[in-house]
């Protein structure tokens, strides 16, 4: 797989009746690996071990209802007392990002009033901040778990 603008992780891969799969900490099982899927594991992994966010707080493939559409999530963060913290949003490194993207990541979060918005491929990263007017500002880096 592609090498990506994140820490190298230690995962366990495994060819599955002639598929590889990846084995993911969160939901604790094995997922066919794709591009969006090395994508999404590097994140977690990044997260936890390097941001310090317990794993406890993170949930993987959440199911969202918006405009009578099933949608999915890629990776959201709660904080201790059980609000939606970081929404996060991966895309395959074989992505550009745009602002399509990000525009996606925003209706997500009328859902689910989140703090910080994410937005990555594995080799650009965008974070931002919603204030209390609901305008964005971008940030530097990705910010580090706060008790």
């Amino acid at each position: 797989m592609q090498h990506l603008n994140l820490p190298e992780i230690k995962c366990n891969i495994r060819k599955n009746e002639g598929k590889i799969e990846i084995f993911d900490i969160i939901r604790k099982k094995y997922i066919k690996l794709l591009p969006e899927e090395w994508v999404r594991q590097h994140v977690v992994h990044y997260l936890i071990n390097e941001l310090k966010y317990p794993k406890s707080l993170i949930k993987v493939e959440s199911g969202l209802n918006y405009n009578k559409l099933e949608k999915r999530t890629d990776i959201l963060i709660y904080n201790s007392s059980g609000t939606c913290e970081m929404l996060v949003e991966c895309k395959s490194f074989k992505v550009k990002l745009s602002q399509s993207a990000f525009d996606q990541l925003a209706v997500y979060n009328t859902n689910f009033q989140s703090k910080y918005l994410l937005i990555t491929n594995g080799i650009n990263h965008f974070c931002c901040v919603q204030d209390e007017d609901g305008k964005y500002s971008y940030l530097d880096n990705i910010p580090e778990y706060k008790k």
